[in-house]
């Protein structure tokens, strides 16, 4: 991967902003100053911004999430807080709910950045067994 994009990619910013700030010597690549937006970037590598280090990600990545009570499992909701509070991972943006809870309920949410896995365990034409419990409290309390 070109060294602009991973880089665009870790901070959520355009290529073109991601090659200035490698132009600007704020990218370390195994420890040593690199300009070339352009740098063939391999798995191996080091990468550090600003002296924070960045990782590198290999493959789709999945997440089992407790979903509290009060959050949606949007990720971009301008009038709640999302479920994307409680994943501290690089370019968490990227990442999406393998189906859906309400505000209100708590369980169980799966999060990945794999859209065709999503797509296999949410849709009825794959006929994913899923078991749901729930709790309807007690008559008149």
């Amino acid at each position: 991967m070109r060294l602009d994009k991973f880089i665009a990619q870790q901070l959520g910013v355009s290529r073109a902003i991601a090659g200035r700030e490698i132009r600007s010597s704020r990218v370390l690549v195994d420890g040593e100053i690199v300009k070339d937006a352009s740098f063939k970037l391999q798995p191996e590598h080091d990468v550090e911004y600003d002296g924070n280090t960045l990782t590198q990600q290999n493959g789709p990545r999945y997440f089992m999430l407790n979903k509290p009570q009060g959050y949606v499992c949007s990720t971009d909701d301008p009038d709640h807080p999302t479920i994307l509070y409680f994943l501290d991972v690089p370019v968490a943006h990227k990442l999406h709910a393998a189906g859906r809870l309400d505000i209100d309920t708590t369980g169980l949410v799966l999060m990945t950045d794999d859209g065709q896995w999503s797509h296999r365990i949410t849709s009825p034409r794959h006929h994913c067994e899923k078991n749901l419990s729930g709790d309807a409290g007690k008559p008149g309390g």
